[in-house]
């Protein structure tokens, strides 16, 4: 006669066993920290390097020239559609979002630590941008922005940033615990889509340079790559 013994009453059976760290914790709190500063270190290089090197030259003309474009080719239906495309990485949306995640994970995981893994990777983020923002001080595009000037510097996007971190890492979970499934793959794309639509928002309302995007959006990547590899490793059977 067979048992479920083995599993809980509750639980899912498609849903993966909890996924351990990289090491105990002195190792992964090292890895997240020496990530974080890396990252700070790296980011802040090149945006003084970026700051410096572009503000003279055709480099400078080309990166100028986009938010131009955009400036030029704005319309009523574009401006209402490019707000919600940069609203999606608010503040305030990434923090309910996050929210919602966490409480959407424990509810159906019967756990914390992927949501955790998420708060992670969206504070970590945040972390970096503000450092980094304080070190280079960019100022934004000159020209007419559509909407209000946060005080932090230009660069990198601190939106483009947070979608690359929070609907990264969503997409990541998504297909870690449901695997790669039709529907899950076609959850994931528009995840991983999310930050390019906001990327574009951003250069259209006229709020950063193409270079600050950029840079945003590596950072972030760069950031979820370190959460991902240290709290996500896979497991021991999966290896084999």
């Amino acid at each position: 006669m067979s048992t479920r013994l083995d599993r809980p009453a509750t639980a899912d059976p498609r849903v993966r066993p909890e996924p351990h760290p990289a090491g105990d914790r002195k190792v992964v709190a090292a890895r997240l920290l020496g990530g974080a500063v890396g990252l700070w270190l790296l980011l802040s290089l090149i945006g003084l390097a970026v700051t410096h090197l572009l503000s003279t030259g055709r480099v400078h003309t080309l990166d100028r020239g986009v938010d131009d474009w955009f400036a030029s080719h704005r319309t009523g239906t574009w401006n209402t559609i490019t707000v919600f495309g940069s609203g999606v990485a608010n503040t305030q949306t990434v923090i309910s979002v996050t929210v919602l995640t966490v409480l959407f994970l424990r509810w159906r995981l019967h756990r914390w630590y992927e949501g955790w893994v998420v708060v992670a990777a969206i504070t970590g983020e945040l972390i970096v941008f503000l450092a980094v923002t304080a070190t280079v001080h960019r100022p934004r595009p000159p020209v007419h922005r559509l909407d209000v000037s946060p005080p932090t510097s230009s660069f990198p996007s601190g939106h483009t940033a947070a979608a690359v971190a929070l609907y990264g890492c969503l997409a990541v979970l998504l297909l870690v615990l449901c695997g790669r499934r039709a529907s899950t793959l076609v959850g994931a794309t528009a995840l991983f889509a999310v930050p390019v639509v906001v990327g574009l928002s951003r250069l259209y309302r006229g709020m950063h340079y193409p270079s600050d995007v950029l840079v945003g959006a590596v950072g972030g990547g760069l950031w979820l790559l370190v959460v991902v590899t240290t709290l996500l490793p896979k497991r021991q059977e999966q290896r084999r």
